[in-house]
């Protein structure tokens, strides 16, 4: 070292190969001696040290960079920031850092005007978009641009995060933009298939669980592309013969997430993943229906009897579910303490929606057993004989006392859905109501 750690010819190709092999002592020292080598712009193809530390996901190297107050948002040719780099290649930690340090969200590139949160998207790293949505509750975006408007922000190309996420079979990233505010039916402009919705893209991409998620969440399968396509003629000429069956608007429509539930603001994360779980069920079962008999039909794993949770037999009979009488009740509506299953408090929702005749466009969900508006729904806690608490996991489905579960050819289901809304009990006795629905529902 005594030539000096950056003198001679290509100290600058060295100080990025030390960034780019992690090696915090040779970067730190090169510094100490030469400062202006955080000031090479990379050349002949190579990034710049702090997009380079981003893109390998090098963190030490990164926090010593961001020690010396060097801008977070620094530029490389192709007006990309390090945080969009991290993004890229999913480099969690160094998104986390970048975000910390105070790196902007609202940046775009040249190449496609698309900003971090496009490429968390694009690439799939669900952890990374998690991280970028989250800063965008506490940055100045949120108060300037509007955390929605964010969400839905479109490259250059009139592509929105969800857009690009759908097309590149990318479920996880979906089912987050969607559960955080994503447009479900936005068309893009000048993508590179104009006039598409997220549905049109995942049925190009062929992924069956993207196409799920977007069905799931009321995305609309008769919408037309700028080509007068739907995406069911999409899905067939891209021979996804599966995603075409759901697809089909001839075929029985999925269950959708009920937007009275949107109107629950507090609604406990355990007891919507339980919610989730419900209507995914559901849909499965109508999926069977419509794939039977194809070769794209496999029976679901959620609905086999092996592997299942069987402390639902152990539970009283207190705790079956007084609407269906099938389920466990999971669900409890905390302002008065009502209890009912996850099936049932879906089908609530669904049923009671707004009147597009009146003004009225938020009706309130009501408590089935004591008509309170439910402004909040949490996971219950059951008790067994033995008055053990048992706790319910948001992530495993139960299993019903008589071994049943969940479908569309239910009696429960059946007798829900001829009830058509929960507030026509007024102040009946519930299970008398249900009885006599199933009984009108079984007459010929």
């Amino acid at each position: 070292m005594g030539q000096g750690l950056s003198c001679g010819e290509g100290a600058d190709y060295r100080f990025l190969g030390a960034v780019e092999d992690g090696d915090v002592d040779l970067v730190e020292a090169m510094l100490e001696e030469e400062p202006s080598l955080l000031e090479q712009r990379g050349g002949n193809g190579r990034l710049p040290a702090l997009h380079l530390a981003a893109a390998k996901g090098r963190i030490e190297v990164l926090s010593l960079i961001l020690a010396r107050s060097v801008n977070p948002d620094v530029l490389n040719g192709q007006k990309q920031t390090p945080l969009m780099l991290a993004a890229m290649h999913g480099k969690i930690y160094c998104v986390q850092k970048l975000l910390e340090a105070g790196a902007n969200i609202l940046m775009f590139d040249s190449r496609h005007g698309r900003t971090c949160l496009h490429y968390a998207a694009y690439y799939g790293h669900s952890d990374c978009l998690q991280a970028i949505l989250s800063a965008a509750h506490s940055t100045p975006i949120a108060v300037s641009w509007g955390f929605s408007r964010f969400v839905n922000i479109r490259d250059g190309k009139g592509a929105t995060p969800l857009h690009l996420a759908a097309r590149q079979r990318r479920s996880d990233c979906v089912h987050i933009l969607l559960s955080r505010g994503a447009l479900v039916c936005a068309s893009t402009s000048g993508y590179c298939y104009p006039g598409s919705t997220p549905l049109h893209l995942a049925a190009r991409g062929g992924s069956l669980d993207t196409v799920r998620e977007l069905l799931a969440w009321g995305a609309d399968r008769l919408h037309r592309d700028s080509s007068g396509r739907i995406p069911y003629t999409v899905a067939m000429k891209h021979k996804h013969g599966a995603c075409a069956a759901l697809l089909n608007p001839s075929a029985a429509g999925p269950l959708v997430w009920p937007s009275p539930l949107k109107f629950i603001s507090t609604l406990n994360p355990e007891a919507k993943a339980l919610l989730e779980r419900a209507l995914i069920e559901a849909n499965k079962e109508r999926e069977k229906a419509i794939l039977k008999g194809t070769i794209y039909y496999l029976p679901s794993p959620l609905h086999s009897d092996g592997g299942l949770d069987d402390d639902a037999s152990e539970a009283s009979e207190a705790e079956l579910c007084c609407i269906c009488f099938d389920q466990v009740c999971t669900i409890e509506v905390q302002e008065c303490g009502h209890q009912m299953c996850a099936h049932c408090t879906l089908a609530l929702c669904c049923h009671n929606k707004p009147n597009p005749t009146t003004a009225c466009h938020t009706v309130p969900v009501c408590c089935p057993f004591c008509r309170s508006v439910i402004t909040r729904l949490v996971v219950a806690q059951i008790k067994t004989n033995d008055d053990t608490e048992l706790e319910i996991s948001p992530t495993k489905p139960r299993k019903s006392r008589e071994g049943r579960n969940f479908s569309e050819g239910s009696s429960s289901f059946k007798s829900l859905s001829a009830m058509g809304s929960f507030g026509k009990m007024g102040g009946r006795n519930p299970r008398k109501v249900a009885t006599e629905c199933s009984e009108e529902v079984d007459k010929p």
